[in-house]
């Protein structure tokens, strides 16, 4: 019997009561019905200064940023969950992004990236569900060798999408969040070294 493809399920705000958050409890859900093996991570476990060279050079790549490296490369898929900030990627997620590629113990800094798959989803209360967030996360993904899968989901109105059980009222909604989860877990199985 194949092994279940791990994914690394997380969103990119720190916020206790974020849509986003709301949403990649979802996916889990629609993961492991996939046959996914889903960990959900929260960004905040994981504080990071701002990227700045010179705070690297005097200190290195912060242990949080080492820590969600190895995370990153025990998981051959990713599902993120991002937040739009003005028509973009929240600083939260950009960060950690930039934090993960920089080189520490003598690895280049595309490797927690490298033979990824991904798949992207965002939650908004407007009317667009984040989509133009999930524009420039897809081209910052793809510089970093990852293949994104075409399909996503932008959740508009989030604030009034999910019961009071946390799931999604929509039935269509729920079904495109689980045609995704079944997407990326198929072509990571795809991809995966025999």
């Amino acid at each position: 019997m194949a092994r279940a493809t791990k994914v690394l399920v997380f969103a990119g705000s720190a916020r206790t009561g974020s849509l986003n958050k709301k949403l990649a409890r979802v996916a889990v859900d629609a993961l492991r019905e996939a046959g996914g093996e889903p960990t959900l991570l929260d960004l905040a476990d994981y504080p990071m200064p701002i990227y700045e060279g010179d705070l690297e050079a005097r200190e290195g790549v912060p242990r949080a940023a080492r820590e969600l490296r190895e995370i990153f490369r025990a998981h051959p898929a990713l599902l993120v969950v991002s937040p739009e900030n003005n028509a973009s990627v929240p600083a939260l997620l950009k960060n950690t992004i930039d934090w993960l590629s920089r080189p520490t113990g003598g690895e280049n800094g595309l490797v927690p990236y490298q033979g990824k798959v991904a798949a992207l989803m965002a939650a908004s209360p407007g009317a667009l569900g984040g989509m133009r967030g999930l524009v420039h996360l897809r081209q910052i993904l793809q510089a970093l060798n990852v293949l994104v899968i075409p399909e996503q989901f932008a959740l508009p109105r989030a604030h009034e999408a999910f019961d009071a059980a946390g799931a999604l009222a929509d039935a269509k909604q729920q079904a495109t969040v689980n045609g995704i989860a079944r997407r990326l877990v198929e072509v990571a199985a795809r991809l995966a070294p025999s």
